[in-house]
């Protein structure tokens, strides 16, 4: 498959043209974005759902979170990431395999036929995972573009998926909340380093590879600005998968937490990686079995198998 993207081959970084769409469906009266989101979302790369979640809702994602993180050895070993220097959770990877909850939120029609139109055709999910900042300890994620990761090191061929952070703690200006720059995902920043072997073992605690080069983020800077939007528990930030983000650490007392859930289009599955010899584990990426979600209305808390 040609690439067109490619990253991580030459000495010096590079923009080079998106050559895809940012919202891939046809706008009318029936989306579940107003025209104005939907305009939002293709000229900044990112949108703020509020009121989404009754507060009932909340609790119940809350509880299941903290289920999560105070008994981490009771889930899947290899999908629990500690800080790099402590032994605090922070993150849970496939978290929709192991929670019946997370799996429900993540086919929720509030969510899912948002993903949908802007992906314009149905969607699975190619990555989930619990946030996890603690209070006091929780360490920052350095600047990336999640595209560029999933396209060199998963195999993913085009930018047609997006991503949906579920805030389960409020996200203030001073604990670390999600940085953006807005409307830096019309342009693909490439990266400089060729990827190790089997790099997943360390980025996901600290990624060294795949990170943009600081001349060129300090041009994206400058050029678009940099968004932090913060929220109470129950909103949802979505932001296009080539967006350039990332988040400080948190020496507040106060933990950030969220559901992060990754939506590729389903006509987007993985092809074999553009700068690996080996993929990425499933447990990151879903590669075997991807399963087309089917969107489920109605409250949360009703109708989740025990």
């Amino acid at each position: 498959m040609e690439d067109i993207y490619p990253s991580r081959r030459a000495r010096t970084a590079r923009f080079l043209p998106r050559q895809d769409p940012v919202v891939h469906g046809e706008w009318t009266d029936g989306a579940p974005l107003s025209r104005a989101q939907a305009a939002q979302f293709e000229e900044q790369g990112y949108l703020v759902l509020e009121g989404l979640f009754e507060d009932e809702e909340i609790r119940f994602l809350q509880a299941e979170a903290g289920r999560l993180l105070g008994d981490p050895g009771a889930l899947e070993e290899h999908t629990v990431i500690t800080e790099p220097d402590a032994g605090e959770v922070r993150s849970i990877f496939r978290i929709h395999g192991q929670s019946r909850v997370i799996e429900r939120l993540a086919a929720d029609t509030r969510l899912a036929d948002v993903a949908r139109f802007l992906l314009g055709g149905e969607v699975y999910l190619h990555q989930s995972r619990l946030n996890y900042k603690p209070g006091f300890d929780g360490r920052e994620f350095y600047w990336h573009s999640d595209f560029e990761t999933w396209h060199v090191e998963d195999g993913m061929p085009r930018m047609r998926a997006l991503s949906m952070s579920v805030l389960l703690a409020e996200n203030t200006p001073h604990n670390g909340p999600l940085m953006l720059m807005p409307g830096s995902h019309h342009a693909f920043l490439t990266c400089i380093g060729e990827t190790p072997e089997d790099h997943y073992l360390t980025s996901l605690k600290k990624q060294q590879y795949g990170v943009p080069d600081k001349d060129s983020l300090a041009t994206l800077a400058e050029r678009h600005g940099i968004a932090a939007p913060t929220g109470k528990p129950g909103s949802v930030v979505v932001f296009d998968c080539n967006i350039m983000h990332g988040s400080n650490g948190n020496i507040t007392p106060f933990p950030r937490a969220n559901a992060f859930l990754v939506y590729n289009a389903v006509d987007n599955g993985l092809a074999a990686p553009f700068g690996v010899d080996r993929p990425r584990p499933d447990f990151i990426a879903t590669r075997l079995s991807p399963k087309q979600i089917i969107p489920v209305a109605g409250c949360l808390t009703q109708g989740v198998p025990a």
